[in-house]
């Protein structure tokens, strides 16, 4: 382990000793690398999906803009199933606004989970329940992001439908 650590005036330059790494730790370091792979996939792959996710918020906030638009400057349009649409729209927006939220939460964990495995080998710190804590949040938090998009899916499957009823078809449900 490092010796304390003290400036040396060396010719022209100072040298700290004691902050450089013997290399037995340097060679435990690269076990360290491999376990953090993991993690770093994980960043990735949540980051399509935040990716995803963003744009299909996007898409629900303008279609939402464009049938409150649709609502206010044509008095004939069939009022019940464009209110209908707007609330699914909503409804959707907050699915995936949770969904984006969870998964950002789970992208934080994941990066503090790195930091946790370097430190904890770079001070030789054995407290195993930090990982599994916060890899545990982690999965919890990917898993709610999951749910929260899978329920966005089915609602915008059910604004289809209601899309694609035709206009008699929608009085005949309502009497």
């Amino acid at each position: 382990m490092a010796s304390r650590c003290c400036a040396h005036y060396h010719g022209a330059i100072w040298v700290l000793t004691g902050l450089i790494m013997p290399t037995q730790l340097f060679t435990e370091l690269v076990p360290i690398l491999q376990v953090a792979i993991g993690p770093v996939i994980l960043i990735s792959g949540v980051g399509l999906l935040l990716l995803s996710m963003t744009n299909r918020l996007g898409r629900a906030i303008d279609r939402s803009r464009i049938l409150s638009r649709e609502l206010q400057e044509n008095p004939k349009v069939d009022r019940e199933r464009i209110l209908a649409q707007i609330r699914i729209l909503s409804r959707r927006a907050d699915l995936i606004q949770r969904a984006i939220t969870l998964a950002s939460v789970s992208v934080l964990l994941a990066a503090i989970l790195i930091i946790a495995l370097f430190l904890m080998a770079l001070f030789r710190f054995n407290a195993a329940w930090v990982i599994v804590v916060l890899f545990i949040g982690c999965m919890f938090s990917l898993i709610g992001a999951l749910i929260s998009f899978i329920q966005d899916i089915n609602h915008s499957l059910e604004a289809l439908k209601l899309e694609l009823r035709s206009p008699d078809e929608a009085k005949s449900k309502r009497t």
